[in-house]
């Protein structure tokens, strides 16, 4: 088996999280031919095509299985320098999470603010919907995820944090105009909808758990912000399927369209199989702040 280089390695994933060959050569002090440099050689050393050279650049399934090497890697050196107090260290450690709008709209941050800030940790989020995240931590973009799925990806470990509730909600206005009337189950399909983005399913499993039908096609906007989703809601464009939190927030603004029928969504903490402080300390946090704000 052939050796991987440490520091071919290590500039393969600052081209993978600095999306350019110019960029990750800036990171690390070297030139861009430098970096093209070690990324062939990597790859020539190896036997296997990592990086596809696309905008945006991507890794290939065994670039993939090296960018976690170097990832886990990375995140070994750091945390040995800090405990050994060697000179160079920072004592700052850079933890990257995938987790949902709705969860940092929410009670993510909340629970990060619960992780001791002498453990030097800078928090490096990338929004992605929850049934998705898990994706990230099998690419190595990511060392931990809130995701939806209980499956541990490989050299991960899973837990459960909670249930997420979901309620379909409108504006005053909006129901008046499209839902008064009319038998909840007959008219919805109808109505204009707000999706999050071509990932959200949502309203979608609502809408197939209410009727009993398969496909829909009414008038769909589409609002990839965790806010402004609730802001077009409660603006009268749509119904949407918004988090309990956040609907009860606003208050009067927006009607509960099934009380009881809420859709409840699981949540899982994976990390990777890492004996790293940090990251066990960020998975405590998450976990304490989970029990408290979601559902059990």
């Amino acid at each position: 088996m052939p050796n991987i280089p440490l520091d071919q390695a290590r500039t393969l994933l600052a081209v993978v999280d600095e999306q350019s060959f110019d960029a990750a050569a800036a990171v690390l002090h070297v030139t861009p031919s430098a970096v093209s440099q070690r990324v062939k050689a990597l790859e020539q050393g190896i036997g296997r095509v990592l990086l596809l050279r696309t905008k945006p650049i991507r890794l290939t399934e065994s670039g993939k299985v090296v960018a976690r090497f170097a990832r886990s890697l990375a995140q070994l050196e750091r945390d040995t320098r800090a405990e050994l107090g060697l000179a160079g260290s920072s004592g700052l450690t850079t933890l990257s999470i995938a987790v949902s709008s709705d969860s940092l709209a929410t009670w993510f941050l909340p629970a990060l603010g619960r992780v001791p800030e002498d453990l030097g940790i800078c928090f490096d989020l990338q929004r992605e919907d929850q049934e998705h995240t898990a994706a990230l931590l099998r690419e190595g973009l990511v060392m931990a995820a809130v995701t939806a799925s209980p499956h541990p990806v490989q050299g991960c470990t899973s837990r459960r944090l909670g249930r997420m509730r979901y309620r379909a909600v409108a504006s005053p206005g909006f129901v008046e105009r499209w839902l008064s009337g009319i038998p909840l189950a007959q008219a919805l399909p109808e109505a204009p909808v707000i999706i999050f983005d071509r990932k959200d399913d949502l309203q979608d499993r609502f809408l197939r758990a209410l009727t009993r039908r398969r496909r829909f096609d009414p008038v769909r906007h589409y609002v990839p912000a965790s806010e402004s989703f609730v802001d077009a809601v409660a603006g009268g464009f749509g119904w949407g399927m918004v988090s309990e939190a956040q609907a009860d927030s606003r208050g009067e603004t927006l009607v509960d369209l099934a009380p009881q029928r809420p859709l409840d969504v699981p949540l899982y903490w994976q990390q990777w199989k890492l004996d790293s402080p940090a990251l066990a300390a960020v998975g405590r946090a998450v976990s304490a702040g989970a029990a408290e704000a979601l559902l059990r």
